[in-house]
């Protein structure tokens, strides 16, 4: 899979969403940790990786925010457009990919694309490389760490069904890497066979967690795990806004 022809890495950095478990007024992307915007962070990583070229999905109405008070001001130059997102997480991977394949269609069949979470801003360009890496040699792939705790699964009633094996068992991160015609095949076959509502966004969302899930369901291709980082952390609730302050500063102490 080496060596293609106006071969490509591409990057989603999906970053549209409403951060409900925050609480606060300010969403999630934009909260700052160590004085700099969670967003921002994410994109500096993948700045300093091996990815060409890097597109934002976001907010219809944050569209000119992200432009000029981050990628602006923190002179990011890979980021090569900002666009609105979707109904639901998997509408705007879609609407980010859209936009990719509009700019660059001559390069389906011989790139990839890393889609990543908005707020997952501790990755690093060295887990990123090492994304692209192996996403070159078997086309779909993502990072993941072996969860450290027993894992149960219940019923209906609440109560225990049965223990997984732990060592069977990985916590799944991002960012997720496709071939871009594999997980432009996925996206087209799932909204195909998805009903769509008045806003143009999937009715089944709900049953699709990750990226991963698009591509072995509906392609049928092997998704590889990349080791991960237990730092790669989804900020989600205000606890995590401490822990990612806690771990940036021993980054910032070892470098």
């Amino acid at each position: 899979m080496n060596g293609k022809t106006n071969e490509k890495v591409y990057a989603i950095i999906v970053a549209a969403g409403t951060g409900k478990r925050m609480n606060s007024t300010v969403k999630k992307q934009f909260m700052e940790i160590a004085s700099q915007p969670v967003l921002g962070l994410t994109l500096k990583a993948f700045e300093e990786s091996k990815t060409d070229e890097i597109i934002v999905v976001t907010g219809a109405d944050e569209i000119a925010y992200v432009r000029e008070q981050i990628v602006e001001d923190y002179m990011f130059k890979k980021v090569s457009a900002i666009c609105g997102g979707g109904k639901e997480r998997c509408d705007s991977v879609y609407e980010g990919l859209k936009l990719l394949i509009r700019k660059h269609p001559d390069t389906v069949e011989s790139s990839y694309v890393l889609i990543h979470d908005g707020v997952r801003p501790l990755i690093t360009p060295k887990l990123i490389d090492q994304c692209i890496e192996i996403v070159k040699k078997c086309g779909a792939c993502v990072p993941a760490v072996p969860e450290k705790d027993t894992v149960k699964m219940i019923n209906a009633d609440g109560e225990i069904d049965c223990t997984l094996d732990r060592k069977k068992v990985y916590r799944i991160q991002t960012p997720q890497c496709f071939e871009m015609g594999l997980i432009k095949e996925a996206f087209e076959k799932y909204y195909s066979e998805t009903d769509v509502d008045a806003e143009g966004g999937s009715q089944d969302t709900a049953a699709v967690t990750d990226d991963a899930m698009l591509v072995e369901k509906y392609t049928g291709h092997k998704v590889r795990i990349v080791e991960g980082d237990y730092r790669n952390i989804k900020i989600t609730t205000p606890e995590d806004i401490e822990i990612a302050e806690f771990y940036l500063a021993g980054n910032e102490k070892q470098n």
